[in-house]
């Protein structure tokens, strides 16, 4: 027998799995069903042996334990299906490194899936696409439209970021872990399998189906299947097939350590992300129904939704410890009772649950505010790109002061003249945007004002008086503040309201309804995650590092910031290129650099000044348990990693984007100098950071940082 490469760990799943009964039924069906399409003999990918040996009809079981047994045996044929499809794909075009074999075979997958089932399909030509054609046609006319699109496009994802996988194999190159997690939810599939939960429990309402508690629901509950699946696999996946995206590869590549120490790592972020689920259902999820005042009706579907994704996750780790596709030969028997045994049983190690599990959720809730950490430690940064600056930044910076004054911000006790130049927003637009006119300087430096302004207005105002209600209310009217299509504007109550008026009517004067809706959602996003904070702080819980690291793109206003870089490209670049999984993994790598940067620099003043627990930095001392110069040295590499990852992406993935989208040249020169926006944004952010007086040790000293008791006073911060 061959040697594993590690000991599975002690996994936390404390539901138990149920087995849906109608199982044998779904297993004789699916074995018909992948005979008709053409899966079993002849196809050279799979025999009786293979499927029988796999058991998808278990599998479906165990994960969607309550429905019938014709939805149970549809939602195994979609299985058979996906696991078919990956074999296939290996076999034809990963085993043989043909990329652009794979490209056509995907490109025709869609059209098999169109929103309205009376529109025509073309001719299958593989059991891939003769399956897909079938499972379509018999899923939709159940389901509402809104949910056909969702399903469409996870199944996109699926298909197309398999030639993310390829490419890297094609190159020998393993991924970073934050890159890794993203694209691992698009290319593992359970954003799809989310979706057949839906089929088989309850569709969510499409009112709530994109607000961030069903979307972390869902990346939660994907990043939990994956992890697990990738420490089952990772003898079959890296010994035998030579892949290269195996969450236990890319961390014991990442942090130089042993694969038994990557894989008992993975299953540490694993824990923390059913952690996260089981947190978000319990307390945001509940919040959202409030909030938008679902229906009876509509809350029950969403509970049945969760609950379904529950059952996938204790339902599929007993299929892993079951299958004979997985490595589990010497899966660690966790059951303390010996009287209790069967299926189930293996999940059931509740002292295992109270020592390690339990002692990992209560760290994220047991820091101690406002610790002296002494002056921010400064690494050596990566940056390869040179800053340049406007020539207009002394102009802008007067200007900015005085639109600041008329607006009313610095007579609200939040900032005041010495906090604003303190700041110098005006010389992070001047490196962000160096070949700016005045006017574009002037816009671009106070939209960043407007933005720390209200970052900093939120834990001020709204977070020492642990009010909620009151910065969700904020966030609505600041909302309202933004008209999309003549809507009535409101009556600014602050000088914050009145300060995203004037810049949303200077902004979107020449754009299309659409570029306003698409630049109201980026604001919505940054305002938003200020009150995710918010609930965080007040529960004086740390998030964790996967968590942290998606919802800090939104706290810092970065799809705002990368809204305004597209702003005059105009027609020529389709949107579907900045869709795109290559062009999405530039602009995250652009963001997380940034945000890190502000991060590192701002640790003293969060930490030690303003009792805050939203800084990386923070998170991985608490998440791994280290020191601070040790976390800041998890941080700095992350950093270079993302330095390098979008070095990578801009060399190597979208001269490939720019084929297979086709492009004009004018359309590649446009998309060149947006990559260029992206260089000099992250210079400017460094050198903005290493310039300010905002950070630095001597001003944080001598001012006192306190909060505003009263929501009716004007009390000015000294």
């Amino acid at each position: 027998m061959t040697q594993q490469p590690f000991e599975l760990p002690h996994f936390y799943m404390p539901y138990p799995p149920r087995l849906n009964p109608h199982v044998d039924e779904a297993r004789a069906h699916s074995t018909t069903w992948a005979r008709e399409m053409g899966m079993l003999e002849g196809s050279g990918i799979w025999e009786q042996s293979d499927l029988d040996a796999h058991d998808y009809g278990l599998l479906c079981a165990y994960t969607h334990p309550d429905c019938d047994g014709p939805a149970l045996s549809l939602i195994t044929d979609w299985y058979v299906w996906v696991f078919f499809f990956d074999d296939h794909f290996l076999e034809t075009f990963k085993r043989t490194q043909d990329r652009a074999g794979g490209k056509a075979y995907l490109d025709r997958l869609p059209l098999f899936m169109p929103m309205d089932p009376a529109t025509p399909v073309p001719e299958p030509h593989n059991p891939v696409e003769a399956g897909l054609a079938d499972l379509w046609t018999r899923t939709v006319p159940s389901m509402s439209a809104d949910w056909r699109r969702r399903f469409a496009v996870a199944t996109e994802h699926l298909l197309n970021e398999s030639l993310w996988e390829l490419s890297n194999i094609n190159e020998g190159r393993i991924a970073n872990p934050v890159e890794y997690i993203e694209m691992r939810r698009k290319v593992g599939g359970a954003p799809w399998s989310a979706g057949l939960v839906e089929y088989a429990t309850a569709e969510v309402p499409a009112s709530v189906a994109a607000s961030r508690p069903l979307r972390v629901l869902m990346e939660t509950f994907s990043d939990a299947v994956h992890l697990r699946n990738d420490l089952f696999s990772y003898q079959r996946e890296v010994e035998d097939e030579g892949e290269l995206s195996n969450g236990v590869l890319v961390l014991e590549t990442f942090f130089g350590c042993t694969t038994q120490e990557a894989a008992d790592t993975v299953n540490d972020v694993l824990t923390s992300r059913l952690h996260q689920f089981e947190h978000t259902a319990l307390t945001e999820v509940p919040a959202l129904a409030l909030d938008q005042g679902l229906t009876p009706p509509e809350v029950a579907a969403v509970a049945r939704y969760a609950q379904g994704l529950q059952d996938w996750q204790s339902g599929g780790h007993e299929w892993h410890m079951r299958s004979s596709r997985y490595m589990n030969a010497r899966a660690r028997d966790a059951r303390p009772w010996h009287g209790l045994t069967g299926p189930g049983s293996s999940a059931a190690d509740v002292g295992a649950l109270l020592a390690a599990a339990g002692a990992e959720r209560l760290r994220a809730y047991t820091h101690v505010p406002y610790q002296k950490v002494g002056p921010s430690l400064l690494p050596d940064f990566h940056m390869p790109f040179q800053v340049e600056l406007s020539p207009h930044l002394p102009g802008a910076r007067e200007r900015l002061t005085g639109w600041m004054h008329r607006m009313g911000m610095l007579r609200e006790g939040v900032w005041d003249e010495d906090r604003l130049a303190a700041a110098d927003l005006s010389l992070c637009a001047a490196g962000l945007d160096p070949d700016a006119t005045p006017d574009a300087l002037d816009l671009a430096s106070q939209w960043l004002a407007w933005g720390t302004y209200g970052d900093d207005y939120y834990p001020l105002v709204h977070g020492h008086r642990r009010d909620l209600a009151a910065a969700r209310l904020t966030t609505r009217r600041l909302a309202d503040c933004m008209p999309v299509d003549g809507e009535p504007v409101l009556v600014p109550a602050n000088g914050m309201e009145r300060g995203l008026l004037d810049l949303w009517a200077r902004t979107t004067a020449r754009m299309t309804p659409g570029e306003r809706r698409f630049l109201k959602d980026a604001v919505n996003v940054m305002t938003e995650s200020w009150v995710w904070e918010l609930s965080n702080q007040l529960q004086n819980r740390i998030p964790d590092p996967v968590d942290y690291l998606e919802m800090r793109r939104a706290t810092f206003g970065s799809d705002l910031t990368l809204s305004l870089c597209r702003l005059g490209h105009g027609p020529a670049v389709p949107p579907e290129v900045y869709r795109s999984g290559p062009v999405r993994s530039l602009e995250n790598a652009a963001v997380d650099y940034a945000c890190l940067v502000n991060d590192v620099f701002s640790y003293q003043k969060e930490i030690e000044y303003e009792g805050e627990i939203h800084n990386a930095i923070l998170v991985v001392q608490n998440f791994f348990g280290v020191d601070y110069p040790t976390a800041l040295s998890v941080v700095h590499d992350l950093m270079t990693q993302r330095m390098r990852q979008f070095q990578h992406v801009a060399a190597h993935e979208l001269p490939v984007v720019y084929d297979d989208f086709g492009l004009s040249d004018q359309a590649r020169e446009v998309m060149r100098g947006y990559v260029a926006d992206l260089e000099n944004w992250m210079a400017g952010i460094l050198n903005w950071h290493r310039s300010v007086d905002r950070y630095k040790a001597d001003h944080l000293a001598r001012r006192t940082h306190g909060f505003l008791p009263d929501p009716r006073a004007a009390v000015t911060i000294h």
